[in-house]
Parts: structure tokens; sequence; C-alpha cells
């Protein structure tokens, strides 16, 4: 018995596996209107709690999201309001700033919106013009003294 016989069944199983991760029948992958990921099980109708250490989150996230996250400019955050996101209710914190490019030079200001699902930092939406109309922003000091 060559060693091709007897090992192909382990390779089969595990594809088998995979095969049913992928087919969409466990909704803590697929959502049943096939929107994508989510790791949640709330439908998105409940309130969320809201994300009451989402600065320090959002900071960490930051810290290791951005090229080069020393001297950030003109840093302002919204605190957290509920928004409806990929027809979900969430928590969503907008943040507008100006991160140093590759060759030293800032660009303008750009709006960002920080998404939190069951209190805790999720995603962040680089385009969020419509979600974060008529955001109140105050000084987010804190962006500015990052560290790498």
């Amino acid at each position: 018995m060559g060693m091709g016989r007897t090992t192909w069944w382990p390779a089969a199983a595990l594809a088998l596996l995979l095969a049913g991760c992928a087919s969409g029948g466990s909704s803590a992958f697929v959502s049943e209107d096939n929107r994508g990921i989510s790791y949640t099980g709330d439908r998105g109708v409940a309130n969320q709690p809201f994300p009451s250490n989402y600065r320090a989150e959002l900071l960490a996230y930051l810290r290791t999201y951005l090229n080069n996250p020393v001297d950030v400019h003109d840093g302002v955050m919204a605190e957290p309001v509920q928004r409806t996101v990929g027809g979900r209710l969430r928590y969503v914190s907008c943040l507008r700033y100006a991160a140093r490019d590759s060759d030293g030079s800032y660009p303008p200001p750009k709006e960002r919106a920080a998404v939190f699902v069951d209190g805790r930092f999720d995603r962040l939406i680089e385009d969020a013009a419509e979600l974060c109309a008529g955001a109140s922003y105050a000084a987010f000091p804190e962006l500015a003294k990052l560290q790498r």
C-alpha cells in the first residue's frame, strides 16, 4: 500500500467541513439576506449597549491602522449615536483627522465613521459623509498624542 492510498480521507473530510462552513448554513458568518459577515446573533433591531470605552478602543485601533500615527492633525470626534449601518442598528462615532502621508505632507482632514457592535469597536468606514451628516464634533486631543 502506497502512502497516497490511505491518506486521502483526511483531506476529503477537511474539504467537506470547509464546504459546510462556506455554504451559509451558519448565521454567525453569513446573514440570511447575504449582506456579509456578522459575528453577532442580533438582527440589528434591538438597542445596542453604549460603547463606554470608545475613545481608548479607537486610539488603540488607529495606532496600528495609521502608517504614521505620530502628530495627527485636526483630530475631532463626535460622541457615539445610534444609526442604521447595513440594515442594522449600531453605535457610530464620527471622527475627522489628517494623518501624515509617507512624503511628510498632510492631506485635508477626512471624515470617517467608527462602528461599534455589542459595545465594542467593530470597524472604521472610510467614506462616511452620509453616516456623519449633522455630527456634532468636539476636540480629540488624544489623537495628536499617539505614538508608534
